[in-house]
């Protein structure tokens, strides 16, 4: 087991250290299911990107801007919500840390 707390203690100390502000770490990879502590400093951001069939972020630590075309979304500490299927960006309003849950491929149904 992970402790998720320690996770984003460890990832945001590596973004302050690092010169981009950001730091990732990947903890969970089972088939289609990944799961990311992903740390921002204040001002850091990611760039636009694309949404992969389904996925969550739950802000641990801090504020962050999810930045999509339909309307920028601010979450903080203890909230956690789906990303939407759209190209999106994530700015840090103030030093973060976040846990991404994504996955990467959807089993089509038969009929």
């Amino acid at each position: 087991m992970d402790d998720l707390t320690a996770l984003a203690r460890h990832q945001l100390d590596d973004a302050r250290a690092s010169a981009h502000g950001r730091s990732a770490h990947l903890f969970l990879h089972d088939g289609p299911l990944r799961q990311t502590v992903i740390a921002l400093t204040s001002g850091a951001s990611l760039d636009e990107h694309n949404t992969p069939p389904a996925a969550s972020l739950q802000v641990l630590h801090g504020r962050i801007r999810l930045t999509m075309k339909s309307g920028d979304q601010d979450m903080i500490a203890g909230q956690v919500g789906p990303i939407p299927h759209e190209r999106h960006g994530l700015e840090a309003l103030e030093d973060c840390a976040v846990l991404l849950t994504a996955v990467t491929a959807v089993r089509a149904t038969s009929s």
